[in-house]
């Protein structure tokens, strides 16, 4: 089709016919942007690629405009969303796949460190309700946000990616940001931290002779012996709190592969802030003046293994989500 042509025809029937031709010829500025409008009638993201002045128009009106970064010139550059520096068309499929790794890798830390807050206060609102002692002080929460949440998160934002990524179907722009069972990870994860937490407290108290669903009277909560069991149930639940958060990082990297498919090894700095995140742990339970300012106590080897065994369940049930969620895609198919 022709400019010519394209005046000619009204702007109804040519968007409506905008995808029976390829090629236009002898076009201008003007119908170029017409040419844009009519494909983003059909719902489409449009991109455009020039160099020249007389493409400035369209690059603008695109949903994504591309100027040539070698041959273009300056009011190209100028309205365009993105400059090609090589000039080379692969470019833009390279940077494709890097915007849809970076989006991938931002959802991944917000909905990591909302399951991590929803298992804090999981853990506080619970406790209030059952009208239990606060398993976490303030300054272990500060110290949890502070070095548990936020050395994961980061790491996660700088993670490799999928392999795959170019191989699903470009993203709804209208999506929310909680599709594709975002916002069901975040839920259950954060209530799986927070009920562990929970349940480690408990044990703490009850191996201590406490009872905390029955209730305590009050000469029982101002005696020596609960204050030091309450250190020590305290201690469990930060411990598994802040460990359970560590390793359910690992189930974030991919909404759909399992830590086995993508790789231990693949993103060195989640696992260096694991450990980092573990270390620093042990550090605060085992240094006395640590221990004093937190209020924590050194756990047993046998309770170090509990929490720990509680501190994985988050990790498992989200691989083990994934593995079903991806049998019953196969069987649907």
């Amino acid at each position: 089709m022709t400019g010519a042509e394209i005046d000619e025809m009204p702007d109804e029937e040519f968007s409506s016919k905008i995808n029976d031709y390829r090629v236009f010829a002898r076009v201008s500025p003007e119908h170029k942007v017409k040419i844009v409008r009519a494909f983003k009638s059909h719902g489409n993201i449009v991109s455009m690629t020039g160099d020249g002045v007389n493409d400035a128009p369209s690059l603008k009106y695109a949903d994504i405009g591309v100027a040539m970064g070698i041959t273009g010139t300056d009011v190209a550059k100028g309205a365009s969303d993105m400059i090609l520096t090589d000039d080379n068309f692969t470019t833009i499929v390279n940077a494709i796949e890097e915007g849809r790794n970076i989006y991938n890798n931002i959802k991944k830390s917000v909905i990591f460190l909302l399951s991590c807050n929803l298992g804090e206060v999981v853990a506080i609102l619970f406790s209030i309700l059952f009208f239990w002692p606060v398993p976490l002080a303030a300054t272990q929460l500060l110290w949890i946000n502070l070095i548990t949440d936020s050395l994961p998160a980061i790491a996660l934002g700088v993670d490799p990616g999928d392999k795959d990524v170019m191989k699903r179907k470009p993203r709804n722009p209208k999506q929310s940001f909680f599709a594709e069972g975002s916002g069901t990870r975040a839920v259950v994860g954060g209530l799986l931290i927070g009920l562990l937490t929970l349940a480690a407290f408990y044990y703490g108290m009850y191996e201590h002779g406490y009872n905390i669903f029955s209730g305590l009277a009050k000469d029982i909560t101002e005696s020596a012996d609960y204050n030091t069991a309450l250190i020590y149930a305290r201690t469990m639940a930060f411990v598994v709190l802040a460990a359970s958060q560590l390793f359910y990082s690992l189930s974030m990297r991919n909404p759909e592969k399992t830590i086995f498919q993508i790789g231990f090894f693949s993103n060195k700095f989640l696992l260096g802030a694991i450990v980092v995140g573990l270390l620093l742990q042990e550090l605060v339970i085992s240094i006395p003046f640590l221990a004093n300012a937190f209020g924590v106590h050194n756990l047993s080897l046998m309770d170090w293994g509990i929490v720990i065994v509680f501190a994985l369940i988050p990790f498992v049930v989200n691989e083990l989500i994934k593995v079903f969620g991806r049998a019953v895609k196969e069987t649907g198919k």
